[in-house]
Parts: C-alpha cells; structure tokens; sequence
C-alpha cells in the first residue's frame, strides 16, 4: 500500500484546486449537487441504522455506529469526482497560495460549489421523505417512519434559537468538523489504491460524526428532511417529536447553516490548508 509524504501531496491538492477553480459553472454546479446527495445518503443511512438503538446500546456506541456509516457520503463524493463544499474550503486556497489562481476563482468556486451542495442534498431530501421517513395506509392516511420521527427530532434541535454564545459554539463545532473533513481529504491523497484512499477518508469523518460535530453539507439534507417530513406527522409522533418542533422552518434553518458554513470554511482554510502551507513551505519552494 503506498504512501506519499505532505511534501508531495500538497501540491498534488494545489493541482486539484486548479482544476477545480477552472471548471465552467453548469459542471461545479451538477458535480457539487451530486455531493450534496450523495452526503444525504451517507446522512440517511446514519439515522437508518441508529434510529431506536439508544435504549439497547446506550449513547455512546449509537454515535460511534452513526460515525461508523455517515462516511460514506464522503467516500463517494472524492472517489467519484464529485464536489464537496467542504473539502473546496481547503484544495482551492492552496493553489491560490502558490500563485496558480487568483483568490477571487477561489470564492467563485465555494459559492458555486455551496449552491449546488444545498440543491442536491434538499433534492435527496424530498425523496427520502417521499419514501422511507414516511409511510401511508390503505386508508390514505400518512406518517412518519421511527427513522422520519428520528429526522424531524435532529432538525428541530438544529433550528433552535442559539443566542450569542450558541452561535460561536456552533462556529467552533464547524471549525472542528472542516478540519477533520479536510485531513480526510489529505489522507486520500497520500494513498493511490481504492482501499487505503477508502481509510484515510474513514477515520477523520467518523470521528467528526461520532464526535457530534456539525458539518454544513449534512445539515442541508438533515434539516430539509425533517421540514419535508414534518407534515406527515400525526399529533402523537409531533408530541413524540417534543415542543422544539416549533422552531423547524425554512427560516431558522439559516441559523445553523450560516454559522456552520462559516466554521467548515474556517476549518479547511485554516486548519487544514494555509497550516499546511506555511508548515512546508520552503520545501514546496525548493520544488518550484
């Protein structure tokens, strides 16, 4: 299984974020709303598998199973070619740090790429509530699924007024999540075979995940999900829900994703690009 150094991976990424920045707009816009499916897949497939499991398992090992199977929206975002919010905040600056793009490609492109990761994760949104969140009787009548229940609960609690202090928790939360987002991405690019690109993505967005971190990309489906399927619930299943339902909208969903999409974009900037950057720059130089 082969490895290749920071030294050598970096400017692979730089090389990456190029062709990244230089795709017209209509292919950053369906390669960005494949990902944002595909990350809703990866975040159904987590509610799926938990949904009840707390009370046999206990709180701990839900989040780590969740953790376990949430990567798969990731995994299928890098190895097919798709475009991942996220993993942009990171790639694009490090060919604007070498002189390869101007900064302004580099906004260009996590707008475009923001835009069509909300589109395709609301478009997966509205399927799963159409289908397996919700469920009708012969009778014609409609509810929700233990799994649309779970849903409409985690976008509820995601559309909660936070005050000041709940805002740069969830900045905070975010930062961490594009950060180990990020060192996902750098750990697929040490690796040239399917297996070891599959790993290195692994561990960093589970322990994201398990660790109940927040990541904008997964709440664009999480929170659409719930509002979809929100009115398919019958008046016990909304008491089951609890009283924070009254806070899922349309509106307060920007309340999460503002903040959220602001730490992920700090994160991978940050924490993951210009830290590595500045860490090895004089050896890129010296490749130069």
């Amino acid at each position: 299984m082969s490895y290749h150094p920071p030294v050598s991976i970096l400017p692979a990424g730089s090389d990456l974020g190029v062709y990244k920045a230089q795709l017209p707009v209509w292919n950053l816009l369906l390669r960005s709303a494949m990902s944002g499916a595909y990350i809703g897949m990866g975040a159904a497939l987590m509610v799926a598998v938990t949904t009840g499991m707390e009370l046999t398992l206990g709180a701990g090992m839900v989040k780590f199973i969740g953790g376990a199977v949430f990567p798969l929206g990731v995994i299928l975002t890098i190895l097919t070619g798709a475009e991942l919010f996220t993993g942009d905040a990171m790639l694009a600056p490090l060919a604007a740090c070498r002189e390869q793009i101007s900064w302004m490609m580099v906004v260009r492109l996590w707008v475009l790429v923001w835009a069509g990761n909300f589109l395709g994760a609301i478009f997966f949104a509205a399927l799963m509530a159409a289908g397996p969140l919700t469920s009708t009787d012969p009778s014609g009548l409609t509810s929700a699924t233990a799994a649309g229940i779970a849903t409409v609960g985690i976008a509820s609690a995601k559309c909660n007024p936070v005050g000041v202090a709940g805002f740069f928790s969830l900045i905070g939360s975010s930062l961490a999540a594009g950060w180990l987002v990020n060192l996902g991405v750098l750990l697929a690019l040490c690796a040239d075979d399917v297996i070891g690109k599959i790993m290195g993505i692994w561990f960093p967005v589970m322990a994201m995940t398990a660790s109940g971190l927040e990541h904008a990309v997964t709440n664009m489906y999480l929170i659409p999900a719930g509002l979809f399927t929100a009115g398919g619930l019958t008046p016990l299943q909304v008491a089951q829900v609890g009283p924070g339902i009254a806070n899922l909208g349309w509106s307060t969903m920007w309340g999460n994703l503002i903040p959220v999409s602001i730490g992920n974009l700090i994160g991978g900037l940050f924490f993951a690009g210009l830290l590595y950057w500045f860490s090895f720059r004089k050896e890129l130089e010296g490749q130069s």
